[in-house]
């Protein structure tokens, strides 16, 4: 049970108020918001974005190009978003192998599956290197087996990678396997992907943010962008798919013209006239008719208990390891270093026309069924108080991998789509969005085929898109919840739930 606690979009998640409450302690004048923008300034490069994708996209052009002038624009504080309120799993794409070869064949696959996995050990030695206490724990990630139904979810995956010469990214595990790192009595087989590693979400955004404004990268907080290159959230261009060469951002081709966005905030009006753009928008991207039919919004909550190191100890859970069961409305858990467990399900509500409402961050009924998974799946915590809960968006793609482009003909380069999984992933595409934006050819980032890959699949408008996000959500957890307690659902709740994934949509069981 949540008792007195309540989800509110009005409070920080835990993540963020202990990663703010330790930057107040070790440098107060970081903890002060940077002031919104207010009239108009000029950038090499504008990111629109203080989550991972804009923050890495900042890291890697300072990198690339330390005397560019960056302008980094937030609406609310970096970190405030999903970066600040995910799980904080940095995992990486091997449970994917299968969709990754349908996308970009096998030498493809490989290369985006080797650069994410990468992706884990750069960001723990970038944390060592910039002095980020971000809890890096790389101790594997544990996929199991919570109900007969979920049994063998990861067998396809194993399999393609056993072909390719791949077998030990993502290792069957016997039930006695899965007890020595977890114990619980719903716990069955699983799968282990031992490249994997878990943060505090939080702490890593705030240390970045630290990490540019020591580069020089000038961070506007409390600015809503709301106009982008001449286009509002009203009808706008055509998106190109893949790597269409943007005209120079020196200014330098004939006719060129530099991105213009305008802003918004308590400041006043603002713009930025840039040579080029990064958009790391995350679930506020489906909100843009550019990208609104690429992308359905969902919510996620998740529940964190009270700490309890001698009750983790008694399940034998203390390797630090992440787990997720096999549900399409998965249950993802984590424990922190002081003893806690942070559990998250996935089964949340769907958004319409890309609103993010309080449905995202206030609704009860989802924070009480995290909190009923934890109790599920560790019955033996049932006394175990229950200390925060909070719940954020998440932006879903078709087949779940995120989308990476550039606008047609403009020198405006974008990544949303994570499905909740965006940690790592996130360090790679702002590899190439940097890439993209100071125009280094030469970048090996480029040759990553995720740099040139096609747009999803697009679904359908709304309200269909709204109602059928529904329908399907519903139908699964009801399916997965009567399938857990040992029933037969039926055919017809089967069928409705498998929907998506019948008419060629990577998206709910099977």
């Amino acid at each position: 049970m949540l008792g007195g606690v309540r989800p509110s979009g009005t409070r920080r998640s835990w993540w963020l108020r202990e990663a703010l409450a330790a930057e107040t302690a070790a440098a107060p004048h970081l903890a002060t918001a940077a002031p919104p923008l207010r009239g108009t300034t000029t950038a090499d490069v504008v990111i629109v974005g203080g989550g991972y994708t804009g923050l890495w996209s900042a890291f890697r052009v300072s990198e690339l190009e330390p005397g560019a002038r960056v302008v980094l624009l937030e609406a609310d504080i970096c970190g405030g978003g999903p970066s600040g309120r995910n799980g904080g799993f940095v995992t990486n794409w091997w449970d994917e192998f299968p969709t990754l070869l349908d996308r970009y064949g096998v030498a493809g696959a490989r290369a985006v599956g080797e650069a994410i996995e990468s992706a884990v050990d750069d960001l723990g030695t970038m944390c060592v290197e910039h002095g980020i206490d971000a809890w890096y724990t790389k101790a594997g990630s544990l996929s199991v087996s919570a109900a007969p139904a979920q049994d063998g979810a990861w067998d396809e995956a194993v399999e393609a990678l056993r072909e390719h010469g791949l077998a030990d990214r993502l290792v069957p595990v016997t039930s006695e396997e899965v007890s020595a790192r977890v114990r619980s009595p719903v716990f069955r087989d699983g799968a282990f992907m031992s490249g994997a590693a878990t943060v505090q979400p939080a702490t890593l955004a705030r240390g970045l943010r630290r990490v540019l404004l020591g580069r020089g990268v000038t961070i506007f907080e409390g600015t809503e962008v709301i106009e982008i290159d001449g286009h509002g959230r009203g009808p706008l261009g055509a998106i190109g798919a893949g790597a269409r060469r943007a005209p120079s951002r020196r200014g330098n081709g004939v006719g060129f013209r530099p991105v213009r966005v305008r802003t918004r905030s308590s400041a006043g009006d603002g713009e930025v006239l840039a040579g080029s753009a990064i958009l790391g928008l995350n679930a506020w991207a489906a909100a843009w008719p550019w990208f609104g039919r690429r992308l359905v919004t969902w919510s996620s909550y998740i529940v964190l208990t009270e700490p309890i190191p001698d009750r983790l100890a008694d399940l034998g859970w203390t390797g630090g390891e992440g787990v997720a069961d096999a549900r399409f409305t998965l249950h993802y858990l984590r424990t922190t270093p002081d003893g806690r467990i942070a559990l998250g399900g996935g089964g949340g509500r769907a958004g319409f026309g890309g609103r993010i409402g309080g449905v995202f961050t206030d609704d009860v009924g989802d924070a009480r069924r995290a909190a009923a998974g934890l109790r599920r799946l560790f019955p033996s915590l049932a006394d175990v108080r229950i200390d925060d809960a909070w719940g954020g968006p998440i932006d879903i793609t078709s087949d779940h991998l995120p989308w990476l482009g550039s606008v047609r003909g403009r020198p405006i380069h974008y990544m949303h789509g994570y499905s909740g999984n965006g940690v790592g992933p996130s360090l790679v595409g702002g590899r190439i969005l940097a890439a993209r934006a100071v125009e280094a050819a030469s970048d090996a980032a480029l040759a990553l085929p995720l740099a040139n890959g096609r747009a999803p699949r697009a679904f359908p408008p709304e309200p269909a898109r709204f109602v059928g996000a529904r329908l399907v959500r519903d139908a699964a957890a009801r399916r997965e919840s009567i399938e857990e307690h040992g029933r037969d659902p039926g055919r017809l709740l089967r069928e409705v739930s498998r929907l998506p994934r019948r008419i060629g949509y990577h998206l709910g069981p099977d």
